[in-house]
């Protein structure tokens, strides 16, 4: 079904029985479209989390939903079907849909954007939003608000201001009946005012014509409200001639109004918009529009002025001051929300322009006397409306009111100049309101301005820094300039350092730092030019950076810092320390200002919300590339591409068709070509997508369009090599330190390597984009060492990942050791040069890596793997270089990125979900999903346990062990445990069947019911089942998909199977929930619970009817109970290790009527499970008897940080060492002493002066060793020091023997156990547990 409530995909048979797909809309009362006006209103997208007003995305989605129906159906449908897509004109669907929004809907619609949205709202589909703010609602700093517009407002007149903008903030404003008019002469502050209004709430903001509101005869002047904003501005507007203010009121007054818009039918609306108007006239109000006097607030502006580049200052500053300003505005507002209920304008009211003219006229006059009788004046009025003909002077009280804004005071009674006392008296003229004024707020020449005093003074002085991080870690840094030490192993913090000295120092993750680079005309950093620019943002503490001319300001950012742009703009950059970042410092001179917050004006990273109205096809992108190639877009570089990656990720992401490939180069180029931030553009374009979705899927190869090759990738200081060969072939090329061109043409193939998606595809990249052997080199330690620096194109760079799709994770080292290959380490370390001579030797090193990892790809099980993954690519219809994740994903859930996952209270058994489990995917029974006891509850160590009779039964699967030796021990495992556990609990919702069907499948396939398996899973799977090769390769796949779905069910990371609810991990809870039941069970039984791991349980001394009570109470569960195995006899060392031997296939037969699965293949074998008696000499020597060979006298040593070294210091002088690298892998053999042996050591941090430490290597103490490939290629066998072996065997011994008589547990022939079977007869046990058992 499609996401569109409104929408069915519908086929009909057209001409030439072409098959004809199309949208079929339903008459319903949508909740994802909105009809206003008989028209298209908004539409939901699911992906923005947002509402559209663009009709254009309405038409994409539909055609999305039906390009989705044609890929779902594609094996439905046969070779002649055509789409009828919304963009094609010729099918007529889109006149479809005109009718069907325009004739066949009614009005249903919600307005839009009501509510203002910040950055930290919460948003859901009934807010009804279609934007957002980009800052945060928060107190903060307004200092250059304050300074701003407390000198161009009064406080009386600057609080109304701020009611007005709390009143929006707070929603009231929607029901306030007022509008604000600033009135005043230009350059007096009103569009100051108005553009923080904008900014405040941009996107919410709307513009109008105060005229076409006036006038009587404008059919259409609330088209402009369609939109219907919260806030309507206009700068400059004239309200100087209302002919008619019926209009207004009611629109200031939120009525229900008739809207007429051109060429759409009229429709009611209730506006919501608040009115701000900017005005050099004054309102013209008289008795006969009064409406108007209780609804006007009147704001007029102080007359005081600022200097031109103070004023630049401060309004720059307040774009990092919105938070704290919309949450001050706020608080005036909510103190008196009332305080302009009886407000009345009274100097808007006797305002006019024919008043205005007057005082031009006598001008010369109040000047020179600078005060005037209200008397005098009104006389001096008078005769000037006689000579000028004004139609309609004021009265004598509007002319008083009037006259008191070109004067400092007015007094009731006042001594005029003349020493007599007069009544209603005016005095101080302001004549500079006459004066001719720029729009920005200042009275001289801004080239006659004072220079700007910085309030950044640099001093060497105590640093405040310094005593906020004293705690911090930090470590100086070397010769090279960079840490001395992975952050893991720094012990030191700020407090105990010189800072005086270069060195890193993690700070918080919400402490970022902007850094000032910005070079003179000399091209050298320049001190003054950053003083200059550091200057204009809020106050805080500031440092000189190390080279004296940079600046760096630090802040407390209040948001998310990882969503910060690190960019702000060119030569300033936002410095964010989140993961293993660290802020490189050496003190010299900084302030003495703390570190001040900072909440807004800094640039974000770009969201995903495609605006796909802006590009809409190829051309449309390759027209706006090329602008930006030609600086059209901004005049510097870095912006030029952020915005070339911005556009295309919108095109990309919006599924917008392209291939602009052959723009790659030229784009590289202008990347590369940036004067200080060139790695930073080749970084980003290195991320670009150069072609669509579409494009990528339709230009993958098929298999046999190129050849295959294995290739491998090594990465020293001054080395680059990659080796590659044809598949099959047996000639290894070398690449030593290859150009980026022939790195290019090695990509023309299909690349095959291992774990290359993770590390060899962006060394790759990197040299396509030009990247240095020393850059590289970097990266590599970065993706090693930090797991940070991929690049997101070269994921897809090869064909597929061997690591990636191999059910087995481990080294390729250790699957060489595995499959026999011989392979000496090269013996030189990675973060060394290396000699030019030995770049032949690193070769030959690299051939062997090449060689090993074609010989995986062809290894039985791997290719079990890659045929698996190649029909899990398949079901999916992706690639097979896409992950087992998203394959998964992809199969089971389609493209719902978000599904809807359930939740189950284990304790209650009762779930959030609203859909049952279907009857026919598990049994007609009902299932038991409670476990009454069961709590999650916090321990004394501060964490959450899932506790259950008396047990911790951790976050995983539930381990028991009773350690002993035991007889006639019946192994029952459970098969696909958490797979039923998640099916039982319906935790995939709607795609719970879909889960259900891949399992079924394996189950059908394993018993040969092939026709069974081909109707599940809406029969997709039916062409794998017509040959048995085929068939168990399917079940190899489904094999894999099932068991990866539980680990991300699991997972800490976002992804589909994840549901964030599931802080307990239900999906193996559930399973140890009945494990540890069962266990009660058995236990009451009279029998002995000697271990239980997960999914099975061993129970000595089993019966038929012990066995078959735990295969019927597994049922009730939805659990089914396999009998894996019988040991004859089996010692338990704890419950990870033991050692047992398989019942022989004729006694199981006799005992249980059938034999279990491995008594068949292994009867009277021996197997040992966990380190200790799996060492091949151990199993060999104590149990097997079978010959030692080579392999069984190696050990294969592995450590997860630095590298493993030999120490061949055997004929050195004591103190001295002779280390040889080896890497993180190696197989050795002990080495009687003497004979040449080293010590095997690994890396253990650094020394107090910082020289490398080693340790020995788990088990290689008090021993010496070699290379495995060296013993056996230099005939040293009889060298091997058997020592070390025997100790181990004699270990094992003494391990058995604390639980039983090991001649006895080791003999073949060992006859009946040294002790006695249960007491009670089983009818007598099952009764007496019969009594305490029942099922919830």
């Amino acid at each position: 079904m499609p996401m569109i409530d409104f929408l069915m995909i519908a086929t009909r048979m057209g001409k030439r029985n072409t098959i004809e797909i199309y949208p079929k809309f339903i008459i319903k009362k949508s909740k994802d479209l909105m009809i206003r006006g008989s028209d298209f209103y908004a539409i939901w997208l699911e992906e923005r989390g947002l509402w559209s007003t663009e009709e254009q995305d309405a038409l994409q989605l539909i055609d999305r939903e039906l390009d989705i129906y044609v890929q779902e159906h594609k094996q439905l449908l046969n070779d002649s079907y055509r789409v009828l897509h919304m963009w094609d004109a010729e099918s007529g669907m889109i006149d479809n849909w005109h009718r069907y929004c325009q004739r066949q809907m009614r009005d249903n619609y919600h307005t839009l954007d009501d509510t203002l949205i910040f950055a930290n709202t919460p948003v859901k589909k009934d807010s009804y939003a279609s934007k957002r703010l980009p800052y945060p609602l928060e107190k903060g700093s307004i200092s250059a608000y304050d300074e701003l517009v407390g000198t161009l407002y009064s406080p009386e007149e600057r609080q109304k201001i701020e009611w007005a903008i709390g009143a929006i903030v707070n929603g009231d404003s929607k029901k306030i009946q007022k509008f604000l008019v600033l009135y005043g002469p230009p350059g007096s502050g009103k569009s100051t005012v108005l553009n923080i209004v904008e900014k405040l709430f941009e996107g919410y903001c709307g513009t109008f014509d105060s005229k076409a509101l006036g006038s009587s005869s404008n059919a259409f002047a609330l088209e402009a409200f369609k939109s219907n904003p919260l806030i309507a501005i206009q700068h400059d507007g004239d309200l100087s001639h209302i002919e008619d203010n019926t209009r207004l009121n009611s629109l200031v007054s939120h009525e229900t109004m008739m809207v007429n818009e051109k060429f759409r039918s009229a429709y009611a609306n209730q506006f919501k918009c608040f009115l701000f108007l900017g005005t050099n006239k004054p309102v013209k109000i008289t008795d006969a529009k009064s409406g108007l006097i209780r609804r006007l607030i009147d704001v007029n502006p102080s007359g005081e002025k600022i200097p031109a580049k103070k004023y630049l200052d401060l309004v720059g500053k307040v774009d990092f001051e919105l938070g704290g300003i919309a949450c001050h505005c706020k608080e005036v507002y909510e103190k008196n929300k009332r305080l302009y209920d009886d407000y009345i304008p009274t100097r808007m009211m006797g305002a006019s322009n024919d008043f205005y003219n007057f005082m031009l006229d006598s001008y010369y006059i109040f000047k020179k006397e600078n005060g005037v009788s209200l008397k005098r004046a009104w006389a001096m009025y008078n005769e000037y409306n006689t000579a000028a003909n004004v139609p309609y002077p004021y009265s004598r009280r509007a002319f008083r009111e009037e006259l008191m804004n070109y004067f400092e005071d007015y007094k009731e009674r006042e001594t005029d100049v003349n020493g007599e006392r007069v009544r209603s008296y005016y005095s101080g003229f302001k004549a500079d309101k006459f004066k001719e004024f720029a729009d920005t707020p200042q009275g001289e020449s801004a080239k006659n301005d004072p220079p700007p005093s910085s309030w950044i003074d640099f001093k060497e002085q105590h640093s405040l820094f310094n005593d906020i991080c004293k705690d911090c870690p930090a470590q100086y840094a070397n010769e090279n300039g960079t840490p001395l030490q992975k952050w893991e192993n720094v012990r030191t913090r700020l407090g105990g350092l010189d800072t005086s000295r270069l060195h890193y120092v993690k700070v918080p993750e919400n402490h970022i730092v902007i850094d000032f680079d910005i070079p003179g005309p000399d091209g050298k950093k320049s001190f003054e030019r950053n003083l200059e620019a550091a200057s204009k943002w809020p106050r805080t503490y500031a440092e000189l950076s190390k080279s004296g001319a940079g600046i760096h300001l630090h802040y407390i950012y209040t948001g998310d810092a990882a969503k910060l742009s690190r960019v702000y703009d060119e030569n300033i950059e936002v410095k964010v320390f989140t993961g293993k970042a660290s802020l490189r410092r050496k003190l010299s001179k900084c302030n003495d200002i703390p570190i001040a917050n900072i909440s807004s004006g800094l640039p974000l990273k770009g969201e995903k919300m495609v605006d796909t109205k802006q590009i809409q096809d190829e051309r449309h992108l390759r027209v706006l590339i090329k602008k930006a190639l030609a600086k059209e877009i901004s005049p510097y570089t870095k912006p030029s591409v952020d915005f070339i990656a911005h556009i295309v990720e919108e095109a990309y992401e919006g599924n917008v068709p392209y291939n602009i490939d052959d723009m790659r180069n030229v784009i590289l180029a202008f990347a590369a070509n940036s004067t200080n931030q060139a790695d930073a553009c080749l970084k980003i374009v290195s991320k670009m997508h150069f072609k669509s979705k579409d494009d990528i899927e339709r230009n993958a190869p098929t298999g046999e369009e190129k050849p295959m090759i294995f290739f491998d990738c090594e990465v020293f200081p001054n080395l680059l090599l990659v080796n590659w060969k044809f598949a099959k072939q047996d000639k290894v090329y070398r690449m030593i330190n290859p150009s980026p061109a022939e790195i290019e043409g090695l990509t023309k193939y299909r690349l095959v390597g291992f774990n290359n998606r993770k590390y060899d595809n962006h060394i790759l990249w990197a040299r396509m984009l030009g990247m240095s052997n020393e850059q590289i080199y970097a990266l590599s330690n970065q993706i090693i060492n930090q797991h940070t620096g991929f690049f997101g194109e070269a994921y897809n760079l090869s064909y597929t990942d061997i690591y990636d799709f191999s059910s087995k994770k481990q080294s390729l080292k250790k699957f060489e050791i595995e499959l026999g290959i011989h392979h000496q380490e090269l013996g030189l370390p990675w973060d060394q040069p290396v000699p030019k001579s030995l770049w032949d030797k690193v070769a030959e090193y690299c051939d062997n890596d090449v060689l090993a990892t074609e010989a995986l790809f062809y290894s039985k099980d791997r290719q079990a793997d890659f045929i698996a993954r190649e029909i899990l690519a398949d079901l999916a219809g992706m690639t097979v270089n896409d992950t087992t994740n998203s394959l998964t994903a992809r199969i089971i859930f389609g493209r719902e990125k978000h599904p809807k996952l359930v939740y189950t209270d284990l304790a209650t058994g009762k779930s959030d979900s609203v859909v049952e489990v279907e009857p026919d995917i598990l049994t007609d029974q009902n299932i038991i999903n409670a476990f009454p006891g069961y709590e999650w509850v916090r321990g004394d160590d501060g964490k959450m346990h899932n506790m259950f009779r008396g047990t911790d039964l951790g976050m995983g699967g539930y381990v028991y062990a009773e350690p002993g030796m035991y007889h006639n021990i019946a192994l029952l495992d459970v098969a696909s445990m958490h797979p039923h556990s998640a099916v039982a609990m319906n935790y995939f919702g709607e795609y719970t069947k879909q889960f259900s069907d891949l399992m079924d499948v394996r189950i059908h396939v394993k018993h040969g019911e092939y026709d069974k398996a081909k109707k599940l899973f809406g029969g997709k799977l039916a062409k794998y089942l017509d040959d048995p090769g085929q068939a168990k390769a399917l079940t190899q796949a489904l094999k894999i998909a099932i068991n990866m779905v539980y680990g991300m069910t699991s997972a800490t990371f976002d992804n589909p199977f994840r549901n964030p609810k599931n802080v307990n991990n239900i999906v193996a809870l559930r399973g140890a929930l009945f494990m540890r039941t069962l266990q009660d069970e058995v236990q009451q039984r009279g029998f002995t619970v000697a271990h239980i791991k997960t999914d099975s349980i061993k129970i000595p001394d089993a019966t038929p009817e012990i066995i078959d009570f735990c295969m019927n109470f597994a049922k009730k569960y939805g659990y089914t109970f396999e009998h894996e195995a019988t040991y004859e006899k089996m010692c338990l060392v704890n419950n990870a290790v033991y050692i047992a031997k398989y019942l022989d296939a004729d006694t199981a037969k006799a005992q249980y009527g059938y034999i279990p699965e491995k008594n068949e293949k292994k009867g009277g074998k021996w197997t040992a499970t966990g380190t200790q008696f799996q060492v091949p000499y151990v199993f060999k020597t104590l149990f097997s008897k079978e010959p030692i060979e080579f392999p069984d006298l190696c050990e294969t040593k592995t450590v997860s940080k630095g590298a493993i070294y030999l120490d061949k210091n055997e004929d050195l002088p004591e103190g001295e060492h002779n280390y040889i690298f080896v890497g993180r892998v190696g197989q050795f053999c002990p080495i009687i002493p003497g004979k040449g042996g080293a010590l095997l050591l690994r890396e253990a941090g650094l020394s107090d002066t910082g020289e490398r430490k080693y340790a020995s290597v788990t088990g290689a103490k008090d021993y010496r060793w070699l290379e495995s490939e060296a013993v056996y290629s230099l005939h040293m066998e009889d060298d091997i020091d058997k020592a070390y072996f025997d100790k181990e065997v004699n270990e094992a011994v003494d391990e058995i023997s604390k639980y039983g008589d090991f001649e006895w547990f080791a003999a073949d022939d060992s006859g009946v156990p040294p002790w006695s079977a249960p007491d009670l007869p089983w009818n007598d046990i099952l009764d007496e547990a019969g009594l305490n058992f029942s099922v919830r």
